[in-house]
């Protein structure tokens, strides 16, 4: 059908992006993909699972369609729908039936912001059927041999009203992820950031004392994005302490005393 002719060259990522394995986990997916596995990737925020992602899509040479989820979106947001122009109704494909027609990965990112009733959708695409309904055109699509759907969610997020059904979860292979040890994330500080091997050092043990405050005042501890944050900021002129306080203090906590810890932990470093 003409209108659902895409260009998959658009969904190839050009570029290798920058990814340093922490274990063998390149390997383990590289098996799943194998076998076109669903794959679950589980861990806190920033800590490369979306990177992981588009180095593998690149590393096996395939299309990446991404979707941001989101607790409006809707299962035609997904799937697609009937549109409006000058020459009257159109089927438009949403990001996922395009990525099951093409043979992309479709990479559903923190998939438990988006309504239960839109995620049960993927279903289909999820067991031995692979193959996706498209109710409202009567059409069956079924996927393409290289199609394969990876979500991505915190679980530090999860609660009895916010967490996958058990229906959904046991359709798909499972990565844990966490933020990588102290000398990898030295080398992914300094590697993204620019900054020198003793500058990311110092952001990296901020980060671990911040880390223990999860749970302890702090809902989420200094991710590794913000690490590089803050080093190009100081690679750029700007002071350690106030690249820290913008990018690892403000955004974290509006508590006083929490902000004066944090704040404490980049003295004891950069003071």
């Amino acid at each position: 059908m003409s209108e659902n002719r895409v260009d998959p060259e658009q969904y190839i990522i050009k570029d290798e992006p920058y990814y340093e394995p922490v274990a063998d986990e390149v390997e383990r997916y590289e098996a799943a993909y194998s076998v076109r596995m669903p794959m679950m990737l589980k861990g806190p925020t920033g800590c490369g699972k979306s990177r992981f992602v588009e180095y593998m899509a690149h590393r096996l040479g395939r299309p990446l369609i991404t979707v941001a989820c989101n607790e409006d979106m809707t299962a035609s947001d997904l799937v697609g729908r009937f549109l409006l122009d000058k020459d009257g109704t159109k089927w438009q494909d949403g990001p996922l039936t395009t990525a099951a027609r093409i043979g992309a990965i479709c990479y559903l990112d923190e998939v438990v912001e988006a309504r239960q009733d839109t995620t049960v959708v993927i279903h289909p695409l999820t067991d031995h059927r692979r193959s996706l309904p498209l109710d409202k055109k009567g059409e069956l699509i079924t996927a393409h041999p290289d199609f394969q759907l990876v979500i991505s969610y915190n679980p530090g997020y999860q609660s009895l009203m916010k967490d996958l059904k058990q229906s959904t979860k046991q359709r798909f292979g499972g990565l844990d992820f966490d933020y990588p040890a102290e000398a990898i994330e030295v080398t992914i500080v300094a590697r993204e950031s620019g900054v020198d091997t003793a500058t990311a050092e110092k952001l990296v043990q901020i980060a671990h004392r911040a880390r223990n405050l999860k749970g302890h005042g702090l809902d989420e501890g200094i991710s590794t994005r913000l690490l590089v944050y803050a080093g190009q900021l100081i690679a750029k002129g700007i002071s350690a302490d106030a690249a820290c306080s913008m990018t690892m203090v403000t955004p974290l906590t509006d508590d006083p005393d929490m902000r004066d810890t944090l704040g404490a932990a980049v003295q004891t470093f950069f003071g």
